[in-house]
């Protein structure tokens, strides 16, 4: 299971085309547009680029325009693929390896730096904070040690996925897309926008990445410009960061989301409100069994309204 899952469907053509899909695309494009007007590969004079794009008609431009929007179109269902694969999913396990390993090791430093120690004297306040904050970054950035991912963003997506719901006794992954549509007005507004930065990031992720692949060939033959290429990649790297700051603010969301309308999940499915949180917890264990094996429910009494 993944973070994946949680993601609600694909809204239609629109907002979020244009902003995750097509400003992506259309940048990458132009600049690579830009290379070969002005000579790549070759030597580079921008100012015969710029003549080109001054001579462009308007029937040349909409084609353009055109060809462009039909890659940005072809490319959007393949969103969920590019962040999974940010995310560590598809890698080789000799690839995968060495990611695993560091962020295990950083794990443990966090898991270390956030326990107390053992036979030694109560620690005093700023130690405290110490192994508090650490414990904040332990739980928002790393799952289990059994669920670590080659990337800081598959950690941080496989935290929320793990946290989210969790002290309530459900799973994200199968409660989630039964929760959603229950959400009020702002805190749908939060997760959506959480949700639309984390996909915008991961897209010039993997735009500036393949751009600059691509840059890099056309100017291996313009001396010292093939370091232009290079921009792209800066902004991708840039970009990966933004995503996993994005990815900590939407795993925020969806555990804000659990603790905001868990009970109206039950009330929507004419289930009773549990009395103490042990019951809770008892209850949406079986709820999630439920959901995910189709194991049969024992004991539940639906309450409808009068």
């Amino acid at each position: 299971m993944n973070l994946s899952a949680l993601f609600k469907p694909a809204e239609s053509l629109g907002g979020r085309f244009f902003l995750v899909g097509m400003l992506p695309t259309y940048a990458a494009a132009v600049f690579l547009a830009v290379l070969v007007w002005a000579g790549a590969p070759g030597p580079l004079h921008f100012t015969a680029a710029w003549r080109t794009a001054s001579a462009l008609g308007l029937g040349e431009v909409l084609l353009f325009a055109l060809l462009i929007t039909l890659v940005a179109f072809l490319l959007h269902p393949l969103q969920q693929p590019m962040l999974r694969l940010l995310e560590g999913y598809y890698w080789l396990p000799w690839l995968a390896a060495p990611g695993r390993w560091y962020h295990g090791h950083k794990r443990g430093k966090l898991a270390k730096a956030s326990a107390p120690r053992t036979g030694s004297p109560a620690p005093d306040q700023q130690t405290v904070d110490r192994m508090g904050e650490a414990y904040q970054r332990l739980r928002l950035r790393y799952p289990a040690p059994e669920r670590l991912r080659p990337t800081l963003l598959g950690n941080v997506l496989a935290a929320a996925e793990s946290t989210a719901g969790a002290a309530y006794g459900f799973e994200a992954v199968v409660a989630w897309p039964r929760l959603f549509p229950l959400l009020s007005e702002p805190v749908r507004t939060i997760v959506d926008d959480r949700r639309n930065q984390i996909d915008l990031a991961a897209r010039i992720t993997f735009t500036g990445a393949t751009t600059s692949l691509v840059a890099v060939v056309l100017l291996s033959r313009s001396g010292w410009w093939w370091l232009l290429g290079l921009a792209p990649a800066a902004l991708a790297v840039l970009a990966y960061t933004a995503a996993v700051q994005a990815a900590v603010g939407y795993g925020e969301a969806l555990r804000v989301a659990f603790d905001l309308h868990r009970f109206d999940l039950l009330d929507a499915l004419r289930l009773p409100l549990p009395a103490d949180p042990s019951a809770e917890q008892s209850a949406n264990t079986e709820l999630c069994r439920f959901w995910r094996q189709g194991v049969a429910l024992d004991g539940i009494q639906y309450r409808h309204p009068s």
